[in-house]
């Protein structure tokens, strides 16, 4: 009786303008699940507070913001009220900029599981970019009750928060995807994450609202995708702000970003094993 031959798989990569394999990545969703979740787990734990450090960082935050740059530097606030108009800010910028450390990082610190185990690569970044929804719901929550307590009701504009919420991932997704890949074989990228970081959000409407920006200055502000995205969400949530203004010249900007990152990514994909 013969016996019968093993299967031979080969994996090869991938050719074509083709920048995602959505059958691919659907077969490997169980395991985008696990990343996803253990992201989540890893982050809190044998820590005292827990998933509280969700609330806790933007909370604070905005009450520092309130102090400084609402009762002491008098910055103006549309009409909103110092600890509303910051922390609906906060909420999408501590998502965006957690998010972009963790996908600028999250190559190297899973080296050992992409030199011995092929799956798709892109699962990685993409897993710390979902992980991060799970503190942006948390804080959501307190932001709904925030409102309650100053009086605002929300419009119907608030069915728009998903969209924004969309921009925000598609941007770290976007900009995570070069960095990670560039941070693989340059290890020094990481020491830049943190200042770009820090430069960004002061580039951003968050401590101040755009209409501080020139009307003639607007559509090259809103090359900065963050600007439309924090400003979108304050609409979204406050109905205060005009983020057409922004938005459309923000979301061409995410589309570029995102696409780039994605080629870049799938063609560094080969050499990542070989170098991290």
């Amino acid at each position: 009786m013969e016996a019968k031959a093993t299967p031979t798989i080969v994996i090869k990569p991938s050719r074509g303008w083709r920048i995602i394999n959505w059958r691919e990545l659907w077969e490997y969703r169980e395991l985008l699940y696990f990343f996803v979740w253990r992201d989540v787990k890893v982050r809190y734990k044998q820590t005292v507070l827990g998933a509280a450090w969700a609330i806790l960082q933007p909370f604070l935050t905005m009450v520092v913001f309130s102090l400084l740059f609402g009762r002491l530097a008098k910055l103006p606030s549309d009409g909103i009220p110092y600890p509303i108009f910051y922390y609906s800010a906060l909420l999408p910028w501590i998502y965006f900029a957690t998010s972009l450390t963790n996908t600028t990082n999250i190559v190297v610190q899973n080296q050992r599981v992409i030199t011995k185990v092929y799956f798709p690569r892109i699962i990685l970044p993409a897993s710390s970019v979902l992980a991060g929804l799970v503190d942006f719901g948390l804080a959501f929550t307190v932001l709904l009750a925030m409102m309650f307590l100053y009086g605002i009701l929300p419009s119907a504009a608030i069915l728009t928060v998903p969209l924004f919420l969309l921009f925000a991932m598609a941007t770290a997704l976007g900009v995570g995807l070069w960095l990670a890949a560039m941070n693989a074989i340059y290890r020094d990228v990481r020491h830049v994450v943190p200042f770009l970081v820090q430069l960004w959000m002061f580039l951003s409407p968050v401590v101040y609202p755009s209409s501080m920006i020139p009307e003639k200055w607007r559509l090259l502000y809103g090359l900065n995708p963050m600007a439309g995205v924090i400003e979108g969400f304050r609409w979204a949530m406050l109905g205060k702000g005009d983020p057409p203004a922004l938005i459309g010249v923000s979301a061409a900007v995410v589309l570029l970003l995102l696409i780039g990152g994605l080629f870049y990514f799938r063609k560094m994909e080969g050499t990542i094993a070989d170098v991290v």
